[in-house]
């Protein structure tokens, strides 16, 4: 059995800002999106997923992939989606078993809005607030977090 590798003073302080900042921004951020548009951070990212796609749709088991959602979570919040009339889902015509989840125009118009007000929130409290090296920085370090998660899955 190896021998734990504890974290050293700053390792330490460093994580526990992150879990920290991470959480209120995230919290921040969401508070924000329900209050001003009705929608949670969990279903603007779909939204946002669909409205770059091509043809503004996906096949479920990408989208929940790249919203970071399990097929189940997906499922309940894209049906959210649809009672919005933000999203519809639909057969794929040539695979009767798969389903794609498609952005409606109303969606597309909801999204609009609300990605003004998320940006702007986005720039007040993070963009604005690092350093410009600093962002660059936690653009890497995320990067390889994120291709080390995947690598495991």
């Amino acid at each position: 059995m190896s021998e734990t590798r504890w974290l050293d003073d700053a390792q330490q302080r460093d994580w526990r800002a992150y879990i920290e900042g991470s959480i209120r921004l995230h919290d921040l951020l969401d508070q924000s999106l329900k209050s001003m548009h009705g929608l949670s951070s969990a279903e603007y990212e779909i939204l946002v997923q669909l409205s770059e796609a091509e043809g503004r749709r996906l096949r479920m088991a990408e989208l929940a992939e790249y919203a970071s959602q399990s097929r189940s979570r997906l499922s309940h919040t894209c049906g959210r989606l649809e009672r919005k009339g933000l999203v519809r889902r639909e057969t794929c015509p040539d695979d009767k078993r798969g389903v794609f989840c498609r952005l409606t125009d109303t969606g597309f118009a909801t999204l609009e809005k609300a990605a003004r007000d998320h940006v702007e929130t986005v720039r007040e409290f993070f963009i604005d607030v690092v350093e410009p090296a600093d962002l660059e920085a936690v653009g890497r370090a995320f990067t390889a977090v994120s291709q080390q998660v995947r690598a495991v899955r």
